[in-house]
Parts: C-alpha cells; sequence; structure tokens
C-alpha cells in the first residue's frame, strides 16, 4: 500500500522530535516512544499514550514546578505524537492484512 502522506508525517517527525526546542531531542523521542523518561514524567507519558482525556490540570501543575510551559507543551506534543503514528501503524497494518 503507498503511503502518500509519508513525506509530510516524516517532515512532522524531524520538526517534533528531531528539531531544535527547550528540551533536550533524546528526551522528546523517549516520550514519543515510551522510552527511558526522567520519573517526573512517566505517568503523564503513559497517560497520553492510553487515556489522555484523563489529564487534569492538577498533574500538570505539580510538572510545572520541574518543567517550563514550553518544556512541558514539547513532551506533551511528542508524548501524542508519538501516540498518533503507533496507531496510525497498527492501522496500516490492519489494512494490510486485510488484503
Amino acid at each position: 500500500m503507498e503511503d502518500r502522506y509519508l513525506q509530510a508525517r516524516e517532515a512532522i517527525e524531524e520538526a517534533v522530535l528531531r528539531g531544535p526546542g527547550r528540551t533536550a531531542p533524546e528526551l522528546r523521542q523517549a516520550a514519543a516512544r515510551r522510552g527511558e523518561l526522567p520519573a517526573e514524567l512517566k505517568a503523564l507519558v503513559a497517560k497520553i499514550h492510553d487515556h489522555a482525556y484523563r489529564i487534569g490540570d492538577e498533574e500538570l501543575a505539580a510538572l510545572r514546578q520541574r518543567y517550563s510551559e514550553d518544556e512541558l507543551f514539547e513532551v506533551v506534543v511528542a508524548s501524542a505524537l508519538g501516540a498518533a503514528l503507533h496507531r496510525l501503524e497498527a492501522g496500516l497494518r490492519a489494512l494490510g492484512d486485510a488484503t
């Protein structure tokens, strides 16, 4: 199956996961892939990947004592991108298996 959005997706991945930011690219990549993260970010990243709708303001408020708004934004976006890519890959695999 041809992926007509491959170039666009790769550009987004490059910008979000490896582009300049307030957080290290390694941290953003770990958030996207649920890799090795600082202990205080593990629960947030796991929730974003599994149940993003359950994240409350109080969780982010606690993290604001250690991270700036920009840093938290980058971690949240990287996590959401990773979760979306995981779901996309699963969907594409299912479509491939169905044909």
